[in-house]
């Protein structure tokens, strides 16, 4: 599984990959993460705000804070 945080690099850029690193881990999987901070790649996906969450490519989130419930759904899912 690939996740990758799309921001600048802010507080919640950085508390978004905190809250699904723990997430991840209570879910016992297996994961790499990137952060991406590079404004043309973080264009590349159809999101209008950051922070924002991709999950094997897929954006599952964008311009807030998801609960960790909601990660864990994402995650569990795949």
């Amino acid at each position: 599984m690939l996740i990758k945080i799309l921001g600048s690099g802010c507080a919640k850029c950085n508390r978004l990959e905190q809250l699904t690193r723990e997430a991840v881990a209570e879910l016992g999987l297996e994961a790499s993460f990137e952060h991406v901070t590079e404004m043309d790649k973080i264009m590349a996906y159809p999101i209008m705000t950051t922070p924002a969450l991709v999950v094997d490519e897929a954006v599952k989130v964008s311009g807030r804070m998801p609960s960790k419930d909601e990660l864990l759904g994402w995650l569990k899912a795949g």
